[in-house]
């Protein structure tokens, strides 16, 4: 898969707490532009609201990308990125469209949005709730 002259990876990524707040935890899964997806990955955060674990979750998936772009020597800035969740705040104000009001997801969100500009490009796609259990399987 290509486009914009990159390398289109996919993600859905997805985040919670039990409680608000409560532990938090979250997955994520690629699929590179070739190949099979890779395993899901799965992540504890410690205690943070439902929107921080969707956000972290977020971070996390992007950090990890870097990290296996930069073992095989890849540009981040020729990769191009397909995101998707099923979380329509974290998506909106990633992408600007909603404020952005409590300042501890002003800082994730500024964080995510550091590491999307290394990237090429990017798309934030939001997809229902039975999408995202489909890829990740909870």
């Amino acid at each position: 898969m290509r486009a914009r002259g990159g390398e289109v990876y996919r993600l859905v990524f997805d985040g919670g707490s039990k409680g608000n707040p409560g532990p938090a935890y979250g997955s994520f899964r690629w699929r590179p532009p070739s190949g099979a997806p890779w395993p899901v990955e799965r992540r504890a955060f410690g205690e943070a609201t439902n929107n921080e674990a969707e956000y972290r979750t977020l971070i996390a998936a992007l950090e990890y990308l870097l990290g296996r772009l930069a073992e095989r020597g890849a540009n981040p800035s020729h990769v191009v990125l397909e995101i998707h969740g099923d979380s329509r705040l974290v998506l909106s104000q990633v992408e600007g469209t909603w404020k952005t009001k409590e300042q501890r997801l002003r800082t994730l969100r500024d964080q995510a949005r550091d590491l999307l500009g290394r990237f090429g490009d990017y798309t934030l796609v939001h997809q229902p709730r039975e999408a995202t259990v489909a890829v990740l399987r909870h």
